[in-house]
């Protein structure tokens, strides 16, 4: 069987030890605090220390990937002679898809006798990094490249993104919220509960007063989506931007709930996504039934 890359970005939020250990290659965003550029390098410490520096005051700016440095990295994997999948974010989220996918035409007639596959893969962050342990699991255990794809094309909308943020005034920057909601949503304590439906947007499912709150609203959805299935054994991923005490509430949460229920990890936030969320993001991503607010 021909051998295969599954390679991604770092905005899959994985750890550098997990892409370590597994061979996968990644290309990595860049972002700025003041005026010093920064590579995304996936390192837990790197990640603790950015959010300490957020809470006192530090502002990030993140930068795309363009189409160019996309061919460079995917050069890069197709003269190893494998095939390459390539996995990052939701079309509907990021640029990096479209970008991506020109960087693979642009590329093609170099590499005609291999196959360069960029899914869509309507997931983002650590719902991203599930989609990518999912497959490389399957990858170690023999499937080929063709079956590798079909799991992820028809599993990666049972992949649940739950979160919710601190401060709303990372969201306005970003234009997701307003000035005047922002505002009002600071002053009266009000905390978006966030998910990622079909289409691969990052939408309010609702909005609640409080920060228990907002945990109590995350872990309902969570409970409500394990009590459709066998959750026995299955794995889940909490993401935290130094708020580990909320991300370890509900991870025992979860485990009282259903103590048959596989390993809960919890990881820091990826500098990318939390320099659009803010610290005191927490976020938790596990295959489902299906999506559902």
């Amino acid at each position: 069987m021909q051998d295969y890359i599954i390679a991604t970005s770092s905005t899959s939020d994985l750890t550098r030890t997990y892409l370590e250990e597994h061979n996968i290659p990644f290309i990595s965003y860049t972002y700025t605090v003041g005026d010093k550029l920064y590579e995304d390098d996936c390192r837990e410490e790197t990640r603790e220390q950015v959010y300490k520096g957020m809470r006192g005051g530090d502002r990030l700016k993140t930068s795309m990937i363009n189409e160019f440095i996309y061919c460079d990295f995917f050069r890069s994997l197709l003269k190893t002679g494998k095939d390459v999948i390539f996995l990052d974010m939701s079309q509907k989220m990021s640029v990096s898809y479209e970008k991506s996918r020109l960087a693979e035409q642009m590329i093609r007639s170099e590499f005609p006798e291999q196959r360069l596959y960029v899914m869509d893969t309507l997931c983002i962050s650590g719902g991203l990094g599930l989609l990518v342990k999912n497959m490389v699991a399957r990858k170690e255990q023999g499937l080929s490249f063709d079956e590798v794809i079909a799991w992820g094309e028809a599993n990666k909308l049972k992949i649940a993104h739950r979160f919710t943020v601190d401060d709303l005034n990372y969201l306005k920057a970003g234009g997701r919220v307003s000035n005047s909601a922002a505002l009002v949503g600071s002053l009266l304590s009000v905390k978006p509960v966030l998910y990622v439906p079909d289409r691969g947007t990052l939408d309010v499912a609702k909005k609640v007063r409080g920060r228990k709150a907002a945990l109590a609203e995350i872990l309902r959805g969570v409970l409500d989506d394990l009590s459709e299935i066998d959750p026995s054994g299955m794995e889940i991923n909490i993401l935290q931007a130094d708020c580990r005490a909320d991300a370890e509430f509900v991870r025992d949460e979860i485990k009282k709930a259903y103590p048959s229920v596989g390993e809960i990890t919890i990881t820091s936030l990826g500098v990318v996504i939390g320099a659009h969320c803010g610290p005191g993001l927490l976020t938790i991503f596990y295959l489902c039934s299906g999506r559902r607010p």
